[in-house]
């Protein structure tokens, strides 16, 4: 009888004249349904592409065959790709853990490319809540499952002597702040603590933003806010549909790149905004990420996207 079924199923399936999707002659046409390719060449399939318009020179990332527009944007790159139209109910700005930790001078003084980045990072904050763009703050935060769980090399990392007595989770004593009193540092990047606060003029941002709703706030465990199968990054991304992701923050060449890095594999449009992103590592590791960022990608730079947006 069982058999009988499958034969049955089968038989239909062949006399069926309606195509099936990976029998197609065409599947890149079929893949891509009613994704407009008189506007240019389109890359993708109907639920994510990009549109080349201009001879391939403008990627249009709105994908507005299938998702209303409001008020597209043009935005000049730097790189490879030179422009890109985007959509700004659909995109976002990632700021990657510019926190206490990794950019006060006293827990690392050499951070002073992140220190720079600051300023530059308030403006683009400030342009994108005037567009209507989320902010979403990604920082390292870990709860004490997360100390169970994490992997050694990890603890061995972030350890100042290679024993679990200073890795995350440690308290890291006491400062100096400028007017004389004492800041208590807190538990290594752990949530709630100080040293895993926003460095400075960022935290003010970050407090009000959240306050306001224009910001998100999202604790992260690994190098990357999208690592394995989800994260909370992540199902905030998918549940409201954002498909481009402009990043920033420290370090460049380690959990922005890897959180960058995560989001090109997932799917979404990835832009290193480049002025807004550092790192204490030599040079050669910026570069790579310029590099790798373009072929991945787009490259710019805030006061670049700052003018697309109007401001």
């Amino acid at each position: 009888m069982f058999l009988a079924i499958l034969t049955a199923i089968a038989n239909v399936a062949l006399a069926s004249p309606t195509p099936q999707l990976y029998d197609s002659s065409n599947s890149i046409a079929a893949l891509t349904g009613t994704a407009n390719a008189s506007a240019g060449p389109v890359l993708g399939n109907y639920y994510n592409y990009w549109t080349l318009r201009s001879n391939k020179t403008v990627y249009d990332l709105t994908r507005s065959d299938r998702m209303p527009v409001t008020s597209p944007k043009v935005i000049p790159m730097m790189a490879s790709r030179k422009t890109a139209i985007i959509e700004p109910s659909r995109s976002a700005l990632v700021i990657i853990d510019m926190q206490n930790f990794f950019l006060h001078p006293q827990l690392d003084p050499a951070a002073t490319g992140g220190r720079k980045a600051v300023q530059p990072t308030l403006e683009m904050i400030d342009g994108f809540r005037a567009n209507g763009m989320k902010v979403l703050w990604t920082n390292w935060g870990l709860d004490n499952f997360d100390l169970v769980t994490i992997p050694p090399s990890f603890l061995e990392g972030f350890s100042n002597d290679s024993t679990m007595a200073t890795t995350f989770g440690s308290d890291m004593g006491t400062i100096k702040a400028a007017n004389g009193s004492s800041i208590a540092v807190g538990r290594k990047l752990m949530r709630g603590s100080w040293n895993a606060q926003p460095w400075d003029k960022l935290y003010d941002a970050q407090v009000a933003g959240v306050a306001s709703d224009t910001d998100l706030y999202f604790n992260k465990n690994r190098l990357s806010g999208l690592w394995g199968a989800q994260t909370p990054l992540g199902l905030y991304l998918q549940e409201h549909e954002i498909t481009t992701l402009f990043f920033g923050g420290v370090n460049s060449d380690q959990c922005v790149w890897g959180t960058l890095l995560d989001a090109y594999c997932k799917g979404f449009d990835v832009v290193y905004v480049d002025d807004i992103a550092a790192t204490v590592s030599p040079e050669a590791a910026a570069e790579m990420v310029r590099y790798n960022a373009d072929l991945n990608g787009f490259v710019t730079n805030s006061t670049l996207v700052l003018s697309g947006l109007g401001m």
